[in-house]
């Protein structure tokens, strides 16, 4: 469902949630609702569902959109092959509140290849087409380290642009296909972490934890815009308040995310 995919995290601890991107795991001790605003997208452009179990496909989920995969209940099996192998189980919402979904890979049907949240980045697994609920999002995000920028397509059309803060030489952002996990509102929008953040799925490839959390990448705003431009974080990308508002106003959990470079 619409709402579901842009369902907030609420109570949550920030600092657990990223790598730590420059900011001190102090700065932003707890999380509140983004609020409705948060909720809203454009016509014809927010994620449509559909019956799981669509026509069968053996081929990756559209080339001018894609497919989020929402838990219905509070757990769900990922399997390693479609031959029933039970891989773990993962819960729902997760950590921070915010309803457990998937990028779904390829769509077979019965059974979804979906990208999953966990370590090492990029890892997949398949899910039962029964255990969640599909939806469709034609955005996308591509950071380009080189160029330290950003772009949202909706389709093959861009529709926001900027620049980029990304992670310093030795905590660099690592390249790879990643996707939305929850939406988080710091309380303190001066903060290190500005007015909000996207956790992504996607790992620091140096920091194994940080502040007691997973090392967990993500995209959020700053209080340093002046470091744009450059490698200034721990991992995540930075980019200023006004992108990063405008993406919690129009870009679903589950949207795909791809850093170049």
């Amino acid at each position: 469902m619409r709402t579901n995919l842009l369902r907030t995290a609420a109570a949550a601890t920030l600092a657990f949630l990223l790598t730590g991107c420059g900011g001190s795991a102090g700065s932003a001790a707890r999380s509140e609702p983004a609020g409705s605003a948060a909720r809203s997208e454009p016509a014809g452009s927010a994620a449509r569902t559909e019956p799981a179990g669509s026509a069968a496909r053996s081929e990756p989920a559209s080339s001018g959109s894609s497919k989020i995969a929402s838990v219905k209940g509070s757990r769900i099996t990922v399997y390693g092959s479609k031959e029933g192998t039970a891989q773990r189980t993962i819960t729902s919402p997760n950590d921070y509140g915010a309803v457990r979904v998937f990028l779904v890979e390829r769509d077979e049907g019965e059974w979804l290849q979906v990208l999953l949240p966990i370590r090492p980045n990029g890892s997949k697994g398949w899910v039962k087409a029964t255990d969640v609920t599909l939806a469709e999002t034609a955005h996308r995000v591509e950071i380009d380290r080189g160029a330290f920028r950003f772009t949202v397509y909706d389709g093959d059309r861009a529709v926001r642009t900027g620049r980029v803060a990304t992670g310093e030489a030795g905590t660099p952002t690592p390249p790879g296909r990643y996707f939305f996990t929850e939406l988080v509102r710091p309380v303190d929008q001066g903060g290190a972490y500005g007015a909000y953040a996207f956790g992504l799925s996607g790992f620091s490839p140096v920091l194994k934890s940080f502040a007691g959390g997973p090392g967990q990448l993500a995209i959020h705003g700053t209080n340093k815009p002046s470091a744009i431009g450059t490698r200034a974080s721990h991992g995540c990308v930075r980019i200023s308040n006004d992108d990063i508002t405008w993406m919690a106003k129009n870009l679903a959990i589950g949207t795909p995310v791809v850093v170049l470079g």
